[in-house]
């Protein structure tokens, strides 16, 4: 007996070994109990993209997300997928690409934004199936902004236009918000003092359409054990 309960236990710290690894390495755990099992992932501070950010800064890297999702929806057995967003924004593109990822994924994903879903991380999170945010949390709506060196030509500010009337564009196709008020929040000017912008809280980004519901963890659980529930019985 003695000999099994050994072994019973180096299993189990193997298997702990594993859930660590997997949040240090991408933010991310498989949970699993009697009813089903939920991957979930937390997409936090700036999203990296093209160019590596300081290491002082808390970074969400998109080719460590994209490869993960891929998995996680060939994956037999994770269920459903939980996004657990408080995220400043970051890259467009590489924000965009996750969003569309998620979006495409034929599995139950639900989305909560804590904290913050900022600037690309509003199409974050609305890219899931289901959407929650907690009262507290804000999100920030903005044109498009870039850094660094801009060549100040009709052609810089027309593909600037055409980019962000892809984000809109997204945003509408997975949320119940219409691009008249996106835009308008986008360009309010009385909201920022530094900017044209809008940030907003938890029952506003529901009452704009923009977000689901008001919710934390457990209204985001349950929703996603139903989606998952109503697929078995299907």
């Amino acid at each position: 007996m003695s000999d099994e309960k050994n072994e019973n236990g180096i299993v189990k710290a193997e298997n702990e070994e594993k859930v660590l690894d997997g949040i240090i390495e991408s933010g991310s755990v498989i949970t699993k109990n009697s009813k089903c099992s939920i991957h979930t992932l937390t997409v936090i501070g700036q999203i990296e993209g093209h160019y590596i950010l300081p290491e002082s800064q808390k970074a969400t890297k998109y080719e460590h997300i994209i490869p993960l999702l891929v998995a996680i929806e060939e994956s037999e057995e994770v269920e459903g997928l939980l996004i657990v967003l408080n995220t400043m924004g970051g890259d467009v593109e590489a924000g965009l690409a996750i969003a569309e990822m998620i979006a495409s994924m034929t599995k139950p994903t639900v989305s909560l934004v804590l904290g913050g879903g900022h600037s690309i991380g509003v199409p974050l999170a609305t890219s899931a199936k289901r959407s929650f945010i907690v009262p507290s949390a804000t999100m920030t709506i903005h044109p498009v902004r870039i850094n660094g060196l801009v060549v100040g030509v009709p052609q810089t500010f027309r593909n600037f236009e055409e980019m962000q009337r892809r984000i809109v564009k997204f945003i509408c196709d997975h949320s119940e918000a219409s691009a008249e008020k996106i835009n308008e929040l986008m360009m309010r000017p009385d909201e920022m003092a530094t900017d044209v912008g809008s940030i907003i809280d938890g029952d506003e980004a529901v009452r704009c359409g923009i977000i689901d519901a008001v919710g934390g963890l457990s209204d985001a659980i349950s929703a996603l054990r139903e989606m998952i529930a109503e697929g078995k019985s299907k």
